[in-house]
């Protein structure tokens, strides 16, 4: 496309986000991503770009003990960030997420209130157009104290792919945009007056985390060796597992600054290195440390805050795979690390990550695998003597929550003494049963079968009547 072309659209662009009220800094950031695609660009990073990092270049958790008092110290000085964004599609929701009831008739949304509201800090939802509306009912309902501070995600318009112009289905005009990606959260923070809003009280410290991944809380320790080095940035890596393969790793660019590649930015011919564990050992867990000062700056400095683009190819309509082909773009916000000089990232257990991504997540968390702690954390049960459980549920009966729930409207099976649980076919569980060890259950029959109540299930169990017996 030449640049005449590119003069003709991107002024339609422009057209359409300022009839929808978004602020000419958002503007101009799309405009920066779409020239970059008219030129040729797709946000690609090569492994010849970038090397491996070694443990021997980041510290690790275990060994920053003695910063715990300085972390107490700014606890009132720190605002924890929760991204509210997503609606759970992949669990066949229309609500947000957070909304779902997850442990102990305790939606996302109430263990991270009270999470907050234990450890005394100041709590902002990120919503997006698509979560604010219910999101505010609920609390309103709710009516906690404090109330959450929120803003706004921005959107952006998605790009078709013949001919790179806006996007347009009259029959759902909300299908013509795109959120662009968590990256958005430094921009809507800073164009919303949050930012500023947050300095003005004092806030210093900003840990950013989303609201699906309940193992994450503000640590006294990590925020007092953020806060003591006076790092920019700071984003917490674990140990990448077979489970991992997809999620974005770090990375040390070949410029000396540490990255975030994520797997739609791997070039398809290198999509075996990026998957090994032993190469690339680290992934990056979304939780994300931001010094606001620094980011302040940055903004008045730089005017916009340009992360690497994530060019996404999609149909138009997610659940219409004949629409037309579209570009959505998005960022990361992990992908900060290589802008901000002095960033860092730290080692942190397992159990700062586990997100609920599916049902069979939602299985593990509702079950007796995890507690509540003193904190009003949700931590893993401390009587399991396996790591962690390994679940799959026949997505075809368990995939949404409607059909999970019914599933298991009964109770959720005991699962402390279970290593794996994989179940094919429908089956529906009465109250009170036990699953041990590695335990596959089969239905291959077309009506449903049922596990009685008060069954333990310590072996496979191939279920061929309408009733399986213990």
């Amino acid at each position: 496309m030449q640049d005449s072309e590119v003069d003709r659209h991107l002024p339609a662009f422009r057209s359409k986000m300022e009839k929808e009220g978004l602020s000419p800094v958002v503007i101009d950031t799309f405009a920066h991503y779409y020239n970059k695609i008219v030129s040729g660009e797709t946000g690609r990073v090569s492994d010849t770009e970038i090397r491996p990092v070694d443990i021997k270049e980041i510290e690790d958790l275990e060994n920053l003990k003695d910063y715990a008092r300085a972390g107490k110290r700014v606890f009132n000085q720190s605002v924890w960030i929760v991204l509210n964004g997503g609606l759970g599609t992949s669990m066949g929701l229309t609500r947000p997420k957070s909304l779902i009831s997850v442990k102990n008739n305790k939606t996302f949304l109430e263990i991270i209130l009270k999470q907050s509201e234990k450890h005394g800090v100041t709590l902002a939802l990120m919503n997006s157009f698509s979560t604010h509306p219910d999101t505010l009912a609920f609390l309103s309902e709710l009516n906690p104290s404090p109330f959450p501070m929120l803003f706004l995600q921005h959107k952006f318009p998605k790009i078709l792919q013949k001919g790179l112009v806006p996007a347009t289905w009259p029959s759902h005009p909300v299908m013509e945009w795109n959120p662009p990606g968590h990256g958005d959260v430094y921009t809507a923070l800073y164009s919303s007056g949050m930012l500023q809003k947050l300095l003005d009280q004092g806030t210093r410290y900003a840990l950013i985390s989303n609201v699906d991944n309940l193992g994450v809380y503000m640590d006294a320790t990590l925020l007092g060796y953020f806060s003591e080095n006076r790092f920019p940035f700071m984003m917490e890596v674990s140990d990448r597992t077979p489970a991992d393969l997809k999620g974005g790793h770090l990375a040390r660019h070949n410029n000396g600054r540490l990255m975030l590649r994520e797997l739609a930015q791997c070039p398809k011919d290198e999509i075996d290195a990026f998957q090994d564990n032993s190469r690339y050992g680290f992934f990056n867990t979304n939780n994300i440390w931001v010094n606001l000062p620094f980011l302040r700056d940055f903004f008045e400095k730089n005017k916009t805050l340009l992360l690497p683009m994530i060019l996404n190819p999609k149909t138009l309509d997610p659940r219409d795979e004949s629409s037309p082909d579209v570009y959505q773009v998005e960022t990361a916000m992990g992908a900060a690390i290589f802008l901000f000089e002095g960033a860092t990232a730290v080692k942190v257990p397992r159990s700062r990550f586990f997100p609920v991504k599916k049902c069979q997540d939602l299985l593990a968390v509702r079950s007796d695998c995890f507690v509540f702690s003193k904190e009003d954390t949700l931590v893993h049960n401390p009587n399991r003597k396996f790591d962690a459980v390994t679940i799959r549920l026949d997505p075809k009966y368990y995939g949404k929550i409607d059909l999970f729930n019914e599933r298991f409207k009964n109770g959720v099976p005991s699962l402390i003494e279970c290593e794996s649980l994989t179940v094919t076919g429908d089956v529906f569980f009465e109250g009170n049963v036990t699953i041990k060890g590695r335990s596959v259950i089969t239905n291959s029959q077309k009506s449903r079968a049922v596990i009685k109540e008060g069954t333990v299930v310590d072996k496979d169990l191939k279920l061929f009547e309408q009733d399986a017996q213990g």
